[in-house]
């Protein structure tokens, strides 16, 4: 008996599952094959193998920023090693990408005392003049209260955001808008805190964006340290002075590729379950954790179901995105091209915040593809990853395909410290734990496959 979704939706609450029988019965007999799956990556023939391969990716190759040679060259590593691996359909598909060159900087503290202070200049911004910046400061907490001081105090200032961290998606906003809204009331560049909890003297860098018709002013985030420094010395009415020095330079955009690989299908080969990381990183530390992992644990769960000679009914494909950090470039331009056989996507699922000990999955879509993959998740009690959570949290690039109904999930994982380490230079392998990316491996497999694998497609 197929899933009658249309009945289903029709007649049972949204907060409810009521799975037809056949359904429910065909899920749970997958129970053999997904603890195949756990026990050959956690305690078998695939143990710590994540870990080693992605080791020795960040190892090789360090950080990886768009429109980089370095990222075009990791891209070529793994096109042979995803075909070393034999997986099938291996190939790149083009995304024209930003190209963005820190070059040198530096930022000095010249009075009320001289200090070198820590920065990271954050992607898009222009650099100062040759000779670097000097100019008084001013600090503020929020947007508001930069508005209330207005342009007679700003003008020719260095703004300082001492914003407190609420969380990244609503602190967030002053990495992205805070030079235009400095510049607004004529300031000549901008120093903002780092989006983070937690420091240990360590500016964390990202993406911000300029106005059409607003001054661009170079900007660099600072440390939370340094920030709460010169708010204290704001407030105890310290005469802030500020050199300011960045080479950073917006080149013209440049070619690179999304990396695909897959298992076909062997019933619907044109029907696609997908399973998804960024490739590409900031341009500090080693791009370990973002995502470095994310993307590991998305082409390793197809090569661990290859091992094991597990083939589903329709293509597992992994798609490794370039140009996350600029905007979900890569993950645009893919999603533009496939977009006249987007209705062959029956599932998409993208890991991008962290690859700690795996809990679940976070998921958006409909009720109905919910209740299947509540479904699929109490198989998942070897690895103690049972947990259901909505909407999805994590999956930006993926974001493409559940705006139009195709159903989604995230890497739902124990990342209370991934804010700790990213866009940072603590983004390196350190962070990864070989057991933990077992798991998160194992999840993805097992979850990936049996979705792929199910006589029904998931509900829209």
């Amino acid at each position: 008996m197929l899933f009658n979704t249309i009945g289903l939706s029709k007649y049972v609450p949204r907060d409810e599952c009521n799975l037809p029988d056949d359904l429910t019965k065909e899920i749970a007999r997958y129970k053999p094959i997904v603890e195949g799956i756990i026990n050959a990556s956690v305690n078998g023939v695939f143990k710590k193998r994540t870990w080693r391969t992605l080791a020795r990716f960040v190892d090789k190759f360090g950080s990886r920023i768009a429109g980089s040679d370095n990222l075009e060259q990791s891209i070529d590593y793994m096109v042979d090693l995803l075909k070393k691996n034999q997986l099938e359909n291996v190939h790149t598909e083009q995304a024209l990408v930003p190209k963005w060159v820190r070059g040198r900087e530096s930022c000095w503290l010249i009075s009320p005392r001289l200090e070198k202070l820590n920065i990271l200049g954050l992607g898009s911004s222009i650099g100062t003049p040759s000779k670097g910046i000097t100019a008084h400061a001013v600090v503020v907490e929020s947007f508001e209260e930069l508005q209330k001081m207005g342009k007679e105090a700003v003008e020719g200032k260095i703004v300082v955001y001492n914003e407190p961290y609420i969380s990244y998606e609503k602190t967030v906003k002053y990495r992205g808008y805070g030079a235009i809204e400095a510049a607004k009331l004529g300031a000549v560049a901008t120093l903002i805190r780092s989006v983070t909890p937690f420091s240990i003297d360590s500016p964390h860098t990202g993406w911000q964006h300029y106005q059409e018709n607003v001054t661009q002013i170079p900007t660099a985030a600072i440390s939370i340290e340094v920030a709460e420094m010169l708010h204290r010395m704001f407030q105890a009415g310290d005469d802030i002075l500020i050199y300011l020095f960045m080479e950073a330079r917006n080149l013209p955009p440049v070619m690179s590729r999304n990396t695909i690989a897959e298992i076909i299908g062997h019933q619907h080969p044109d029907k696609v379950v997908l399973v998804s990381g960024h490739l590409d990183s900031w341009d500090v530390g080693q791009g370990a954790m973002d995502d470095g992992g994310g993307a590991f644990i998305s082409w390793n769960a197809l090569a661990l179901l290859k091992i094991l000679g597990l083939r589903p009914r329709r293509t597992l494909r992994s798609v490794l995105w370039t140009a996350e950090e600029e905007g979900l470039v890569g993950a645009a331009a893919y999603f533009h091209d496939h977009r006249n056989d987007v209705a062959a996507f029956d599932f998409v699922m993208e890991s991008d915040e962290g690859t700690f000990q795996p809990l679940g999955l976070s998921f958006s879509g409909s009720h109905d593809a919910g209740c299947i993959l509540k479904e699929i998740l109490k198989l998942m009690r070897p690895l103690n990853a049972t947990q259901f959570a909505t909407p999805m949290d994590g999956g930006p690039d993926i974001e493409y395909f559940t705006n139009v109904g195709i159903p989604g999930a995230a890497l739902l994982n124990a990342n209370e410290r991934y804010f700790w380490y990213h866009h940072s230079q603590g983004d390196r392998m350190t962070v990864e734990d070989p057991i933990n990316l077992d798991m998160c491996t194992a999840l993805w497999a097992a979850s990936a496959f049996v979705v792929a694998d199910l006589s029904v497609d998931m509900p829209r």
